[in-house]
């Protein structure tokens, strides 16, 4: 059985992933911060579809946190088929005004983490010549962010290093793919100030779509996958946009929301 390890899975996309895997059949193992939530998930995922679910409480924005999962995963001798790096938040305002905690926090969790847990399963998912990792960008990797500005950057990295990784280890037998979701009905656009505002509810789409984009992309190994059409549109266009003028688009979409 193929056995998945997925952040941030009390709620948003990484419950989804949960979901839907739990009804392939894949043993999974689920981290976050609240257990309470991750317990609750898989007790309903074990009792609705007889799959065995390990739950692990992390918080991935320490810098030990990664090491320390890992760690307890191995003591399990546990195996990582498939990682599904979903955990991620951003804030929205002024730079200069948002905490430095805040924001540093959002790159360690956004950006180191995924790479600290990316290298640490790809060693072995080479040897064995199989596995694959769905790294959840966005359509906000595709340009600057202006009252954004931590977020959007954190999201080209994550859309870049999934890129080169792809090309890495394509012929090694490993998958690798970048989700790219624009603004989705989930917990992430409450947290992140977005969720009560108008241009939200306009542009807003069901989790359950990214979902199936993502492991659809995960199982052709395409390195990029942008869900919605819309999204897609956007993430095309944006590359025939002077970026001066794009910026411009992306700071007053977000002024927008005020």
């Amino acid at each position: 059985m193929t056995t998945a390890l997925i952040t941030g899975a009390s709620g948003g996309l990484g419950e989804g992933f949960a979901r839907a895997l739990a009804a392939e059949g894949t043993t999974l193992i689920l981290t976050a911060r609240r257990v309470e939530r991750l317990e609750s998930l898989a007790s309903e995922l074990r009792a609705a579809h007889g799959v065995t679910v390990h739950v692990f409480a992390a918080d991935l924005a320490d810098p030990d946190g990664p090491t320390t999962l890992i760690a307890a995963i191995a003591a399990a001798a546990l195996p990582v088929d498939v990682l599904i790096n979903n955990a991620g938040f951003g804030a929205r305002g002024d730079f200069a005004e948002l905490g430095d905690t805040l924001q540093l926090g959002m790159i360690d969790l956004n950006c180191r983490a995924l790479v600290a847990l990316t290298h640490a399963v790809l060693p072995q998912m080479i040897a064995r010549g199989s596995g694959g990792i769905l790294n959840i960008a966005s359509v906000a990797a595709f340009q600057p962010g202006p009252w954004m500005a931590v977020y959007y950057a954190s999201k080209a990295f994550v859309l870049s290093f999934s890129e080169a990784l792809h090309e890495e280890v394509k012929a090694k037998g490993v998958r690798v793919a970048a989700l790219c979701p624009g603004p989705t009905r989930t917990e992430f656009a409450d947290i992140a100030g977005l969720g009560d505002t108008a241009l939200f509810e306009r542009l807003a789409s069901d989790p359950g779509a990214a979902v199936r984009d993502g492991l659809a992309a995960l199982a052709a190994n395409r390195a990029v996958k942008v869900s919605g059409a819309l999204n897609f549109a956007m993430a095309e266009g944006i590359r025939f946009t002077p970026r001066s003028l794009a910026r411009r688009i992306a700071g007053a979409l977000q002024k927008a929301r005020d």
